[in-house]
Order: structure tokens, then sequence, then C-alpha cells
């Protein structure tokens, strides 16, 4: 017997992979988009409050959809040109979509503040800031991106990477330094070698112009999905990731200090500075992804759960309550609840986050991920604006803003407990 056995590890030493591998799996995907620009345009947001109005638009607004099957597994990656995407609109389209389970489809906001209103903010009077009609069409398009790209499924091949993104791209406008520097990709194309796509995951305000110069825009967004298409071919999406607490483009004209002892300079709010952006991060993407080897058949595996936030903030329940959008919410506790995701793609691993997690959670949550290369999809399947931690909490004066237009206190660490279980949980 115990020959028998030495001489099955010597065999299996010689060919170089165990006696008993398993089969890649039948990995597909596929990629699909629709526009989602009013006709007529509408007043763009930034945040709660009145939106701006608009007098044209630089670039197109888009509904974006990946997905990835790979034996039994099929999950949905959909992102769309919004300052948000409340779970309310994205329940819509989880509807729309047959064939999927909801829990599979993840939908995610850019987060550019040159768009409409997605949240139909309550305006004090009785009434909201939003078009209901446009969210809805909204909505349809996200579910029509999704089933376009299940039923063009083919048989395809990932490649993942992840690593600094140089140059001047973004900075944290509280504290210049303290962002992260690292972009994670995704690239798949067909098994014959024609691209399918490109998924870029960076923390980054799309804020490039805002909402006060009277454009509709993807921000530099637009010109990022532009650069990846041309260069790699397939179609370009963009996912978000910690970019609370204030990591913006870096527009800043450093020949124009405004608060030299503060570090405060005067922005550049054109859109020559949105293309300058999107490029840089679109061709550092491709450089870090550029020698990555493709991986026949990946496996995938997701798991997700419920999480319940209390609502401290009162102008956050004050949206939940008297938005016309009918938030799910629990009146007898002031709670609400939203689902977190970790997928486990080949050697990345992608995990959920509800709206504009600080970049230290981001830091320590991709330093306890399992994934080879770690992704962190911001704004996905809920919005629910900052989230820090307690120790973070109306810390100091420019935190002010961020705390006010938080859930509360304690949303960083409700959300870190329940992401460090969905991790243990989740192993790859």
């Amino acid at each position: 017997m115990m020959d028998l056995m030495r001489r099955r590890q010597f065999l299996a030493q010689c060919v170089s992979i165990p006696l008993f591998a398993q089969p890649a799996a039948n990995f597909q995907a596929a990629a699909a988009k629709r526009i989602i620009t009013p006709d007529p345009l509408l007043p763009v947001s930034g945040g709660m409050g009145r939106p701006a109005p608009v007098q044209t638009k630089m670039g197109e607004l888009t509904a974006r959809a990946m997905v990835f099957r790979s034996g039994a597994e099929t999950v949905a990656i959909a992102s769309v040109d919004l300052l948000g995407f409340p779970s309310v609109l994205g329940d819509r389209s989880r509807a729309l979509v047959k064939g999927l389970a909801p829990e599979r489809i993840l939908i995610g906001a850019t987060h550019t503040h040159s768009a409409p209103d997605a949240y139909a903010f309550p305006d004090g009077k009785g009434g909201h800031t939003g078009s209901l009609e446009y969210l809805q069409f909204v909505a349809e398009q996200v579910a029509a991106a999704v089933n376009d790209a299940l039923a063009h499924l083919e048989p395809a091949e990932l490649r993942v990477a992840s690593g600094e993104a140089k140059g001047k791209i973004a900075y944290n406008y509280y504290a210049p330094d303290l962002y992260d520097r690292r972009v994670s990709v995704l690239q798949v194309r067909s098994s014959t070698g024609r691209p399918i796509g490109t998924l870029v995951n960076y923390a980054i305000h799309p804020e490039v112009l805002g909402n006060k110069v009277g454009i509709l825009s993807p921000d530099l967004v637009g010109p990022l999905h532009d650069a990846l298409e041309k260069s790699f071919g397939g179609m370009g999406l963009f996912m978000n990731s910690a970019q609370g607490g204030m990591v913006t483009a870096d527009n800043r004209d450093l020949q124009r200090p405004r608060d030299p002892q503060r570090a405060y300079w005067n922005d550049d709010r054109v859109w020559s500075e949105c293309v300058r952006i999107g490029e840089l991060l679109a061709s550092e993407s491709l450089r870090t992804i550029g020698g990555a080897p493709w991986q026949q058949g990946p496996n995938m595996s997701m798991r997700s759960r419920t999480v319940r936030f209390h609502v401290e903030s009162d102008e956050m329940w004050n949206v939940v309550q008297n938005s016309p959008l009918h938030y799910p919410r629990r009146e007898s506790d002031r709670t609400i609840e939203t689902r977190v995701c970790l997928v486990n793609l080949g050697n990345a691993q992608i995990l959920t986050i509800p709206g504009e997690a600080l970049p230290n959670i981001g830091f320590f949550l991709k330093r306890k991920m399992r994934g080879e290369h770690n992704f962190l999809f911001g704004l996905t399947n809920d919005a629910f604006g900052y989230i820090l931690t307690q120790v973070d909490f109306n810390s100091f004066p420019a935190y002010r803003y961020i705390s006010r237009t938080s859930l509360g206190e304690m949303a960083g660490e409700t959300y870190i407990r329940h992401a460090l279980q969905l991790i243990e949980s989740g192993k790859p």
C-alpha cells in the first residue's frame, strides 16, 4: 500500500499537477450598455439640496453591465452615471431581469455630480427635487443592459491585476495625501481573443465639473470609458471605491492657491480636465493589467447578507421618510436595511459598500480580504451617504458635513462588523 502511494506521489510530481485535479469551470462573459441621458436635459445634483439648472451636456450618461458565468454561478455587475442609485430603484431593475436571482445583480453608481437627482430629495415644501419618470426610465435601462448581456454570454477568459495608479488623478481634499492610490482592473475577452470589456475600480469623486457650471455629464468617467474602449476594445465599466471624506478628482490648479496654509487650491472646472484625468486613469489601468496572465475557466462564488442600519441623522431620516420613492424602513427603531455582497472571481475578491466609505475603512478591509487582488465596490446596492468610523465621527471641523450626511456615528462600525463576517465566511 505504501509503495502504491509513493508511486502516485512521484507521478504527480513529474506532471506537476495534483492526481485528482478538478476540471476548469466553464467560464462565460458578456457586456452591454444603454444611454440614459435625459431628453430634454434635467437639472443636476451634487447632493442634498436643490439641483442646479444646465444649459448643455458633455458626453452621455450611461448604464453599463457585465455578466459573468462560471459553472452554475452567474453574477451581474452594473453601473450607472448618477450620484447614487438607491436599492429602491435597484430593486425595480432587478425585477425586470429574468433568469437571475435579484441578489446576484450588483448595481453601483459612478457618483458623478453632474447628473439628475436619483434620490428624489424632499424639498421641505411637500414636494421633491427628482423626476420620477426619468428614474423609472433609468431603472428600465439598467435592466435592459443586464438582460442584453445575459442573452449574449459567450466562452471567455479573464485577467485581473492591481497596482498604484501614478500621476495627478486624485487627492483627499481634507488631507491631501490620505487616499488609496491603488487601481484594481479586471478584463475579459472571448475565447477567440475578441475584447469584451475592462472594469476599473478606483476611489475618486467624479466632480471635476460639479453641479454649478451648467453642464450635464458623466464627468471624468466618460473619457475613462472612451479611452478604455479605444485602447483595448469592448466596453469600459467604472466602479467607484472607498472615496468618502473627501477623495476627489485632482483638478487643482497648483499655480493658484486659495489658502496655502491649509493646502487649498482653486480648481479647474473644465471639460479638458475631465478628459485629462479620465484618459490618465485609463492608461494607468491598462498599464497595470497589461502583464497579467489570462485565466481559462476561473471559478466564481458569491455570498451576501442583509445588514440593518440605525438612522441617527435627522436629515437622512427625513429623506427616508418623505421621498416619493418610498424607501423601505422600520419606523419602530428607525432602521433601514441593505444587502452587502462578496464575490470571488478567479484570483479577485469583490466586496460591496452601500455608500461612501472613508479611505481608512477601505485600507482596513482590503488588508482583511482574501483575494490576490481585492476590489471594493462603493455606492453599490445602496448609497447611504458617508460611512465613517465612530472615532472619526464629528472629530474635527472638516468632518462636520460628512458626519451630518451619514446615517450616524455607528454606521461604519456596523458595516465593518458585517463585512468582516462575510469575508470570513466567503473564503476563496
